[in-house]
């Protein structure tokens, strides 16, 4: 029963870092019907930040909100450079678009910066645990459930509460109607690629501070994760995404704990064939969606 609830609290700890990033992704799907393999790319370029603030002496408390500043900006600097002028084009152009940015970014570091991981200091508190009876729990996975939890809470109000969320939320149900009942799609969509940076960058923090390292590569692993995650739960719902986050967490957690020593290293795979399965006996995802429109 202990192991049990330590692979739960250890499966949403790593599980909220995977809803953000799906959270990102399902927001930009929702109102361009685009899914953003170049999300990762936002996680990359905090990371190479997050280096270089470190080698001037800077500490978590400033790197951490620079990165989600970076995070942000760099949404916002790729929507403009590249997903604006592909708007209203075949789906197929737009991934090969997403694509096109996540290449053209993790070349220029591999070219201009360097090829090697360059490697900074995680926090001091991030392999601190405390107990609760027999159960030993990390401290990191706590701080990032309750984080992430204020993000989404946050997030809904923003999306149920204010006009941005009514316009976003509208958007995904039929763009073309929205802008004809007069919401600006150009605000829209930059609106909703600064909440998606926002919740990249919050999730990159998480991600750079677990593994104390960046490379060229990576932002490749966190958005391949939050894709899974988006699908699982069913492309165009942000409720599906954040569900299909935990799900995802979970899992990896809890095969990883129970798979025999010798065939453990194979969670990945494993997790991918669960997946097939889900996708071949509800391929709509865990939520289903009636529509999504694109600009």
């Amino acid at each position: 029963m202990n192991q049990l609830i330590q692979n739960l609290v250890d499966g949403l700890g790593r599980g909220s870092i995977y809803a953000l990033l799906a959270l990102g992704i399902a927001v930009i799907f929702g109102v361009m019907h685009l899914v953003n393999f170049a999300h990762g790319e936002l996680i990359t370029v905090g990371g190479y930040l997050a280096y270089w603030m470190f080698s001037n002496g800077s500490s978590w408390y400033v790197v951490a909100p620079a990165v989600i500043v970076c995070a942000v900006v760099v949404s916002v600097i790729i929507e403009q450079v590249a997903f604006r002028w592909v708007r209203g084009a075949e789906d197929f152009t737009m991934l090969l678009t997403s694509f096109g940015v996540h290449f053209v970014v993790e070349a220029i570091f591999l070219m201009y910066v360097s090829a090697s991981v360059k490697s900074f200091n995680r926090p001091t508190w991030i392999a601190r645990t405390f107990s609760i009876g027999s159960v030993s729990i990390e401290v990191f996975d706590m701080i990032v459930i309750v984080v992430t939890l204020v993000v989404l809470g946050l997030t809904a109000l923003v999306l149920q509460r204010t006009m941005f969320g009514l316009a976003l939320r509208a958007a995904a149900e039929d763009f073309d109607t929205a802008r004809l009942m007069g919401i600006k799609s150009d605000r829209v969509i930059r609106g909703a690629f600064i909440l998606s940076g926002l919740l990249a960058g919050i999730a990159g923090v998480f991600w750079l501070m677990r593994a104390g390292a960046t490379s060229p590569g990576a932002g490749t692993t966190p958005m391949l994760k939050g894709v899974l995650a988006a699908l699982i739960g069913g492309l165009g719902s942000l409720k599906g995404a954040v569900l299909g986050g935990f799900a995802l967490g979970l899992a990896e957690v809890l095969l990883r704990s129970n798979l025999p020593g010798s065939v453990a290293s194979l969670t990945d795979g494993v997790v991918f064939a669960l997946i097939a399965l889900l996708f071949i006996f509800r391929p709509q995802g865990l939520i289903t969606v009636s529509h999504a429109e694109r600009v």
